[in-house]
């Protein structure tokens, strides 16, 4: 089978795969809607009303799909060494940290757009480390990165309670609502009639791009492919398994806590209890409906920040919880592996 054939034959069956899983996904959902006596065409219409209906409802989407695609993106790098990074909440929250750290310095000769830039680098920074950490606690002690990425995140949460109900609390008050707001000139800056910034879009962007660049060109990819495929055999080739997992961690980290510090800079302008948004998890998700694929993942970020977005409506129009939209992510992911699954019996079985 020559490139051509071989390419045309991925496309097709990934466009087959993607139907039958939307087909699955939207079946098993308006199937539970009916018999709960919702009808699923109201449903989408609030949601598709709540998310697309206008630039600026869709530039809300934006604030969401950026970083969740960042996210995702650290996410592959995890996946493809064979670790399950769970701990990617913890290093989100770290990151917002490490920019709110920045923010509040007393830098009066430095100008607002280096001091953001700086926030971000030092999100990046903190994100690393706390994913870093978790590769180590594996490495070292022997901890399930599972265990250990769960374990750092309640100790993110704890840590960030600590610093706004502590030393970063507001002014004369603790308060579980955040740190105080920045002062505009150091909020990442977002035109009239946006919701998004413009900087943050190009972050998410080129993170895609380097993501796919690292992973499909480079010899660190290979070697973290390896790793995933076979970490008895990477040896043999000089690979070390230990330290791929953990740059592979480390990166995966740094651009969740690049996400973090796009909460702080763009989103609240302070560092709140919620800061992650649960967006790391939600990546989760979104990197296992792409089969840990590249090429899907803004695509299933979009979709799924249209639901998140569009289910603020659905309380309002409809009196029906927005929760339901983590329902249809699910019904999604569940689908996802359902479809893959039977397909890779059935290459095993032939």
């Amino acid at each position: 089978m020559n490139v051509k054939r071989f390419t045309n034959f991925s496309i097709t069956q990934a466009t087959t795969n993607g139907f039958l899983i939307g087909a699955l996904a939207l079946g098993t959902v308006s199937l539970l809607l009916v018999l709960l006596g919702i009808s699923p065409a109201a449903i989408g219409y609030a949601l598709i009303n709540g998310s697309l209906s206008s630039w600026l409802k869709f530039s809300h989407v934006l604030t969401i799909w950026t970083p969740l695609l960042l996210c995702g993106c650290g996410l592959l790098f995890t996946f493809r060494a064979g670790l399950w990074n769970i701990g990617i909440e913890g290093q989100v929250v770290l990151g917002a940290i490490g920019a709110t750290f920045l923010l509040r310095q007393e830098y009066s000769t430095l100008p607002p757009w280096a001091l953001i830039s700086l926030a971000m680098f030092c999100s990046f920074v903190g994100g690393a480390l706390w994913g870093a950490f978790a590769g180590v606690l594996k490495n070292r002690g022997g901890v399930n990165e599972i265990f250990g990425g769960l374990g750092l995140n309640f100790v993110a949460q704890g840590f960030i309670l600590w610093l706004i109900l502590g030393p970063w609390k507001r002014a004369g008050i603790a308060s579980m609502s955040g740190t105080d707001l920045f002062t505009r000139e150091l909020w990442m800056f977002t035109p009239h009639g946006w919701r998004v910034a413009p900087a943050a879009l190009i972050i998410g962007f080129v993170v895609f791009l380097l993501t796919g660049l690292l992973l499909s060109a480079t010899r660190f990819g290979l070697q973290i492919k390896a790793v995933g495929k076979n970490p008895l055999a990477a040896p043999l080739f000089g690979i070390r398994p230990d330290m791929t997992g953990l740059c592979a961690m480390a990166i995966g980290g740094g651009f969740a806590g690049l996400a973090g510090g796009l909460q702080v800079i763009c989103v609240y302008h302070r560092l709140i209890p919620s800061i992650s948004s649960g967006y790391g998890y939600l990546a989760l998700l979104v990197v296992m409906l792409a089969n840990y694929k590249i090429l899907p993942v803004p695509f299933i970020c979009l979709f799924f920040a249209c639901l998140a977005a569009g289910s603020i409506q659905l309380p309002i129009v409809l009196q029906i919880d927005s929760s339901l939209s983590g329902v249809i992510q699910g019904a999604c992911v569940l689908s996802a592996l359902l479809v893959h699954g039977l397909r890779k019996r059935k290459k095993g079985a032939a």
